[in-house]
């Protein structure tokens, strides 16, 4: 008999882009005819940069001779990434964190989902809510989630809503959790914490001796000052969090594949016998098992955007997205949509007209403009009565996309 991990035939049977994916199959073969725009998933489009690709070419011919080929690289990364990524990410900042706290990834999703590896068993969890997909999915994977309920939620995740009520900020936890998973530039709402709110979950985490696991994929669209790149702007976080980045959006690296994580040295947890040990090293041990690198082309790749052209090419690349962003934030609202977020993110969180559930209203942008977003509900329960819409298309798509919703559905009360 062959037995599985139980905990597989509780989740949903697909995951929300897959869902999104069949049903734009379903649609696009019923309507060959249609010229369907991507607003949905957030994949990038405009190539990699110059510098990425010269690096990535020179990588390649140093694979490609005996004195200078590499296999099996470090399972933390290369030191020349890490070391760039110290100093130009954290250290230029005025924040302290060395190579040695730095792990090379193949991308912030993978360690988000395997970061639970280290955890107990028992760990609770605080996720906002609406929320990445992934941060659920991996602890049910894992056991920790209990029970899916009728609303959508599960019995051990305590659920903060992030919603127009509150101006999307969220709440502190009413039950002490053992790990909190904050996302910002958040993703799906595009909105953002300023310092002085980030603090404040620093300071809870503080009180309460909670982790909290800080994703931070979206940090290079900040625009405003008063929001922090790093959750390590704020003082004390090196005891209390993990820091996760990503180059897929930063620098179109979603097919490349190359992030990393932060975990400070000063980052410790207690075992179950009272063994008081760092997190870095339990991660390190995980990663030497589990983990055989990002690929050395790669991560040549990675670091080149800390070269000069490097980074002016891609400060361009998320000023053009960013340009998108404003686009449709502007676009839509004057449609009579109210729309939230693109100002620190390439992400519009946008409400749907009246009493339209998230995926209704998916269906009317697909069908009526041809148009794909991601339903809100997808992300949790409070995020019913939205969707989001990305950046990520081309200029010209952009602005066709949204005339057509314009054009279509009109001026929308």
């Amino acid at each position: 008999m062959i037995l599985i991990n139980q905990n597989f035939t509780k989740m949903p049977k697909s995951y929300l882009f897959t869902e999104v994916g069949h049903r734009v199959s379903d649609f696009k073969r019923a309507h060959p005819e249609a010229d369907v725009i991507s607003l949905g998933i957030g994949d990038v489009t405009l190539p990699l940069s110059p510098a990425v690709v010269e690096a990535m070419k020179k990588a390649v011919d140093e694979m490609s001779i005996p004195e200078t080929f590499h296999g099996y690289g470090p399972e933390q990364g290369y030191p020349f990434l890490r070391e760039k990524i110290a100093r130009f990410d954290y250290n230029d900042r005025g924040i302290n964190i060395s190579a040695n706290e730095i792990f090379i990834s193949d991308g912030a999703k993978s360690d988000i989902g395997n970061i639970v590896d280290i955890l107990d068993s028992q760990a609770t969890i605080a996720v906002t809510d609406p929320v990445y997909p992934v941060y659920i999915d991996t602890n049910v994977m894992a056991g920790r989630a209990g029970k899916p309920l009728a609303d959508g939620r599960w019995s051990n995740i305590e659920y903060i809503p992030c919603c127009i009520e509150n101006n999307f900020i969220p709440k502190l936890p009413t039950k002490a959790p053992s790990v909190i998973y904050l996302c910002y530039p958040n993703n799906p709402t595009g909105t953002s914490l300023t310092h002085s709110q980030l603090s404040k979950w620093v300071e809870y985490a503080h009180r309460n001796n909670c982790l909290i696991l800080f994703d931070a994929a979206y940090e290079s669209y900040i625009q405003r000052n008063n929001v922090p790149h790093s959750i390590y702007e704020i003082s004390g976080a090196r005891e209390v969090a993990i820091e996760f980045r990503s180059y897929s959006k930063t620098a179109g690296f979603t097919g490349v594949r190359c992030g990393y994580t932060v975990v400070p040295s000063s980052l410790k947890g207690t075992a179950s016998d009272g063994t008081t040990m760092q997190l870095r090293d339990i991660w390190l041990r995980r990663q030497c098992t589990k983990f055989n690198g990002a690929s050395y082309i790669a991560q040549r790749a990675a670091e080149a955007l800390y070269t000069t052209q490097g980074q002016q090419q891609t400060a361009a690349q998320v000023a053009y997205y960013m340009e998108n962003a404003s686009i449709i934030l502007e676009g839509l609202t004057h449609s009579g949509l109210t729309c939230y977020g693109g100002i620190d993110s390439p992400y519009i969180w946008v409400k749907t007209p009246a009493t339209t559930s998230s995926w209704n209203f998916f269906d009317i942008l697909l069908e009526k403009c041809h148009i794909i977003c991601t339903p809100g509900a997808g992300f949790g329960p409070a995020g019913e009565g939205y969707v989001r819409v990305t950046a990520f298309n081309s200029r010209q798509n952009t602005i066709r996309a949204v005339n057509r919703i314009a054009d279509k559905l009109g001026h929308i009360e």
